[in-house]
């Protein structure tokens, strides 16, 4: 079987253990390379955890979420590597105060995107994943990584864009990841009632109209990968900053959702190989 290659670019240290990790991991275990570009270094995440909440984690919190990174990604089986750009924070209060100084969300977009040409170049990804224009949600870093990465995508294959950043190179396809759906969580929800428990997720539904799932509808791949999904959660585990390991996120049991919903998606936003929608892989199309 020939070697692929896939680029999943994220935010922050453990955003790719909560989007499309089990797909990563299933195609490590299958033979072809994974890597995972994290684009700032998470500085300014809060500390999740209530057990982690401690002066001396305060004080190393870049550092300790290195080390963190490095678990996950032992975990994963995936290769990594640090853009290095300070995160902004997730700015709160209304009016907003305004991004710090110097952080990713406030760089000028073509150095971000000049750095991920060179990754790209270098390790010549036939796919790349990233969030949509939404940032998965509003986060600043992650609506940036969008804009980084759609620009690199097309950046790296163009002889005329930073021409000191290596031979060009054609990504195949670039995909979305669309892990937070509504219906999802609701056929979860729905699990721990015919169980007779309360399911976790109550507040989330109530505030999401039943009659409309945006992210679902923008769903063209659905990859089955739930032999991972456990390795999945040991990844996000190990960002014990960031997860609290008695949170929802771990409350539904693993055969649960092995079941009911065995599948990561994604939604294909740009290819440059014929398709043929839906797909169950997102190397369909890529000549092997």
């Amino acid at each position: 079987m020939t070697q692929l290659r896939l680029m999943a670019v994220h935010a922050h240290p453990d955003d790719e253990s909560s989007k499309g990790a089990a797909t990563t991991a299933r195609y490590v275990d299958e033979g072809h390379r994974v890597m995972v570009v994290s684009l700032t270094g998470g500085e300014r995440g809060s500390i999740l955890n209530p057990a982690m909440d401690l002066p001396d984690v305060h004080g190393r919190i870049a550092e300790i979420r290195r080390d963190e990174m490095a678990k996950a990604a032992e975990i994963l089986g995936v290769e990594h590597t640090w853009l290095g750009f300070v995160d902004s924070g997730l700015p709160e209060g209304d009016p907003a105060p305004p991004l710090p100084e110097g952080c990713f969300a406030l760089v000028p977009l073509e150095e971000p995107v000049e750095r991920l040409v060179r990754v790209i170049r270098e390790f010549r990804p036939h796919v790349m994943t990233t969030y949509d224009e939404n940032g998965g949600y509003p986060h600043p870093d992650h609506i940036r990584c969008h804009q980084v990465s759609v620009a690199a995508y097309e950046a790296a294959a163009d002889y005329r864009r930073f021409p000191d950043a290596g031979r060009p190179w054609a990504v195949s396809k670039l995909y979305y990841n669309h892990g937070f759906l509504r219906q999802r969580m609701q056929m979860l929800q729905d699990e721990f009632a015919k169980h007779g428990r309360t399911g976790p997720f109550e507040k989330w539904l109530q505030s999401w109209d039943p009659d409309h799932d945006q992210f679902a509808d923008r769903v063209t791949t659905r990859v089955e990968c739930s032999a991972y999904f456990e390795r999945r959660d040991d990844a996000l585990r190990a960002h014990a900053t960031q997860i609290d390991p008695t949170g929802d996120f771990f409350t539904a049991p693993i055969e649960w959702q092995q079941r009911l919903w065995p599948t990561e998606e994604f939604e294909l936003a740009r290819s440059r190989v014929p398709v043929t929608l839906p797909e169950t892989d997102l190397f369909a199309g890529i000549e092997r």
